[in-house]
């Protein structure tokens, strides 16, 4: 009696999993079955929507349901990015998160909460390289030259961003903090709103996207001085890095990853990341993305999670030594 009191236990409780199991396999093999959105988190028009709409325009064709693209700026993209963190993990809604989402703005804003715990990570999916520049009135044509320039005159010249925590908001601290200059910040609510006012002359230094200034640049309408990443970029010439030209140290990340909601199925997951890396690696998708100054970079999952750890950590080191803040 004993023996067919546990077996019938056992076999109540094998059923239940079963059961709880069911719905996740369904969930993952009928992936998907209803409309997507990506979420940018910035105006249409900018890098992360170029992205966006790449991703969204094969995708509907590839799996034959609708991809349609969200624009929630502001916040240095974090309006965008709480609104994806708090969706439904299963898989409908994601993130085109540039690095300061899953890096930088916990540190500014004292998030306690990792972006790691906050988000499943999919895979980088561009690098943009940025560059800085200059309105054609600053008396200046190297980054040496505008270190001199802005000591000389504090307060004198203007940088734009697009918000506190914004990749400008970043690069121009980081300048300031590292050229021992000046130079004071003015606040948009996008990149397109801030080039508007470089171009007009009403702000006078203005780090960004190659893609969104390369126009000006060739139109004479800005001058480039310098790459802030790493290393020279195949879509910005032999334009020297800022750190090459005196400023020993500057670098400014520059990718853009797709995330989605934490607690996203394995299987989900696995599904998604191969649909985003086989469409950006076509090569008319790679060409048309350089075309617009975006060079596509892709990483497995377990990737962009060490990548994300290891900035997270870097950032954080960094905008308390240069006493970096929110604003």
């Amino acid at each position: 009696m004993q023996t067919r009191r546990v077996f019938a236990s056992w076999t109540i409780g094998f059923a239940i999993l079963l059961a709880a199991a069911l719905p996740l396999a369904a969930t993952a093999q009928d992936f998907p079955s209803k409309m997507i959105h990506i979420v940018v988190p910035g105006a249409p028009g900018s890098s992360l929507d170029s992205a966006g709409r790449e991703l969204a325009n094969h995708l509907q064709q590839a799996w034959g349901v609708p991809v349609v693209v969200e624009y929630k700026p502001g916040g240095g993209s974090g309006i965008g990015a709480d609104y994806v963190a708090k969706s439904p993990p299963d898989g409908y809604t994601w993130l085109v998160a540039p690095y300061n989402v899953l890096t930088l703005n916990q540190h500014l804003y004292n998030n306690p909460v990792h972006p790691l715990k906050e988000f499943t990570p999919v895979t980088t999916i561009a690098s943009v390289p940025f560059v800085l520049v200059v309105h054609p009135s600053v008396p200046v044509n190297s980054i040496a030259e505008l270190v001199t320039y802005a000591r000389a005159n504090p307060g004198k010249l203007n940088y734009g961003t697009s918000g506190a925590g914004s990749a400008q908001h970043l690069g121009g601290a980081l300048f300031n903090s590292l050229a021992k200059t000046n130079i004071v910040e003015v606040g948009y609510k996008g990149g397109a709103a801030a080039i508007t006012d470089l171009l007009a002359g009403r702000i006078q230094v203005y780090i960004g996207a190659n893609n969104s200034l390369l126009p000006h640049i060739k139109a004479g309408k800005l001058r480039a001085l310098g790459v802030a990443g790493a290393r020279r970029g195949s879509l910005t010439g032999d334009l020297p890095t800022i750190a090459e030209s005196g400023v020993s140290g500057f670098e400014l990340p520059t990718w853009t990853a797709v995330v989605l909601p934490a607690g996203v199925p394995d299987a989900v997951l696995a599904k998604i990341h191969a649909g985003v890396v086989q469409t950006l690696n076509r090569p008319e998708i790679k060409e048309r993305m350089a075309g617009q100054g975006i060079e596509v970079e892709t990483r497995s999952p377990a990737q962009l999670a060490e990548l994300i750890s290891k900035e997270y950590a870097e950032l954080g080191k960094l905008v308390k030594e240069a006493g970096i803040k929110a604003q």
